[in-house]
């Protein structure tokens, strides 16, 4: 089993209506999700391009997935995750957009976010405690050899290579994508996200998510919410 620190929208956000419609898979429940029809792509091509990221569902990865340490929990890696939230300020990504990342597509800021790049970096040190080692088969399938040199120092140091300032947040979308089937992607993507990205997307929680048995799909485990519970709490008006 594997655990994950993420981001995604809450489960009633519309951003997330859209994304297990799209991805056919529910995040938070883990159920799937029948998929509407979308112009210009078959179910079937809908169900290929999204096999990879419907087993990981909707998130944009803060720390990528680990086993734990054989000296941590569970429990102790909730309270710690509960904890740390709390000393954390929810912000807001002005605005996310489809864009290609490689050969995938994702959503991803349309402008640098410090604060995202910041609330991932800090999560990477503060839970690394909690994260076992690589074996050998999991720095082999890392493909250390196409890594740049502060790639490979993050996979050893870190356990991955995309963290620090090698992180990019991306909320994956497809899985590879050959280059005749790219415009006709895109152009359904941005149907089926642009009306829900309107708006700034606010990260005010942290997820938790974890893999169901050895190799299955990822649900979100728990939401964490950020900053100060009494800073959270809705004030009641005090009669007069």
């Amino acid at each position: 089993m594997r655990y994950a620190i993420c981001f995604t929208p809450a489960a009633n956000d519309p951003l997330s209506h859209a994304a297990a419609n799209w991805l056919g898979r529910n995040v938070f429940s883990g159920e799937m999700v029948e998929p509407t029809a979308i112009r210009g792509l078959s179910i079937h091509e809908v169900a290929f391009h999204t096999a990879v990221p419907r087993r990981y569902g909707f998130h944009g990865a803060l720390k990528a997935p680990f086993r734990l340490a054989a000296d941590m929990s569970e429990p102790q890696l909730l309270r710690e995750l509960m904890r740390f939230c709390g000393t954390l300020a929810p912000f807001s990504i002005p605005r996310l957009e489809v864009a290609r990342t490689g050969s995938i597509f994702s959503l991803v800021p349309s402008l640098p976010c410090d604060n995202v790049q910041y609330l991932a970096s800090s999560i990477v040190q503060q839970f690394d405690q909690f994260r076992a080692p690589l074996s050998d088969a999991d720095i082999e399938r890392s493909d250390p050899d196409g890594l740049s040199a502060a790639q490979f120092a993050n996979l050893h140091r870190w356990g991955c290579p995309y963290v620090m300032d090698e992180f990019r947040f991306h909320m994956p979308l497809t899985g590879p994508v050959s280059l005749i089937d790219m415009s006709r992607i895109e152009r359904s993507l941005r149907s089926v996200f642009e009306p829900v990205l309107v708006d700034p997307v606010k990260i005010s929680n942290v997820a938790l998510m974890v893999e169901e048995g050895n190799g299955g799909p990822f649900r979100v485990h728990s939401l964490h919410p950020m900053g100060k519970v009494s800073a959270r709490r809705e004030r009641v008006p005090v009669p007069a």
